[in-house]
């Protein structure tokens, strides 16, 4: 069975616009000009062991937002995906915006910081946005996930039960981020536990912290796997690791049911990556995981997620 024989639905992408989580833009201390030489040195040797193409400037101006839209659309046709959801846009409002025009192809997770007050946006996003989740970095959020005045966030996922993606483990390349508060999955453990309603999705096998992740998914029922970008994380586990074994061993710690299919595809001219798609179905082929599992992974599981009405979602939308 190939990929085009599925009804894909990538869950983990972001959209090629300037500045695309929205953080604001706070005066920092110039960087140690060692550190910035290692840095772009880190960046180019990535680029040259992953033979990734030079990445085009993110766009600004509605007209290069439009340009990138439209190129998206195409990918989405071209490699005959069900749908891609984009965990950021630089606003809400702007990812919202890019959603509506083509909602039979295209969904989106809120992504303002969590801080207390984020409830209030949360549902604005949600009812009068129809985004349909929220997205977080735990390496850039300030409060902890159990704090009195975040409560109101956790509630009304759980209300609605909706999705929380939150990105653990290092952040950024040479340079980046990895010590933090809230780095390790199991800063989530509070939470999710006093809200099992709510599916909490943790990309990237956890980004470095998969023992810590697959403690958390052993012990809660709320904690989802998401694929995205795996074959390059592997890179920062502490022993020798394949595809196969990051799958083998979420496989046999929560089940197909709770692993959900990410490419953390951005910027062009990479856009969609084919590339995690099929190294993904190969992994999975390996372990002669059964078509129906196959199938709940690279779709079904976030489809029910973002508890997706196509009938309706479909008459929105018009196909190129």
């Amino acid at each position: 069975m190939g990929y085009r024989e599925l009804e894909v639905i990538d869950f983990h992408t972001h959209f090629p616009v300037e500045n695309t989580m929205g953080t604001p833009k706070v005066p920092r201390p110039p960087q140690h000009p060692e550190l910035q030489a290692y840095a772009r040195d880190r960046s180019e040797r990535m680029a040259r062991e992953w033979n990734t193409e030079p990445v085009e400037p993110s766009a600004r101006t509605d007209e290069e937002i439009e340009v990138a839209l439209q190129r998206w659309v195409a990918e989405v046709d071209h490699y005959g995906l069900k749908r891609v959801v984009f965990v950021s846009a630089n606003t809400n409002d702007r990812l919202a915006g890019i959603v509506r025009r083509y909602p039979d192809r295209f969904a989106g997770l809120a992504h303002h910081r969590l801080e207390p007050g984020a409830d209030v946006e949360l549902r604005r996003a949600v009812d009068e946005l129809g985004l349909r989740g929220y997205k977080l970095l735990g390496p850039l959020t300030e409060y902890p996930f159990e704090h009195p005045d975040l409560r109101g966030v956790w509630e009304f996922l759980a209300e609605r039960r909706l999705p929380a993606l939150i990105h653990f483990g290092f952040l950024g390349r040479g340079g980046g981020v990895v010590r933090h508060p809230r780095i390790d999955p199991l800063s989530l453990f509070e939470v999710a536990r006093d809200f099992p309603e709510i599916p909490f999705v943790i990309p990237h096998f956890g980004a470095g912290y998969l023992r810590e992740l697959l403690a958390l998914c052993w012990s809660l029922p709320n904690i989802y796997i998401d694929t995205s970008g795996s074959n390059q994380w592997m890179r920062w586990m502490p022993y020798p690791l394949t595809l196969e074994d990051l799958y083998r061993k979420a496989l046999e710690t929560v089940g197909a049911e709770r692993i959900v299919f990410g490419s953390d595809s951005s910027a062009f001219p990479r856009g969609f990556s084919e590339r995690y798609l099929i190294d993904q179905l190969r992994a999975c082929y390996t372990l002669d995981v059964p078509d129906a599992d196959v199938r709940r992974i690279f779709g079904g599981n976030a489809a029910k997620l973002l508890q997706l009405d196509d009938g309706a979602a479909e008459s929105g939308g018009e196909r190129a």
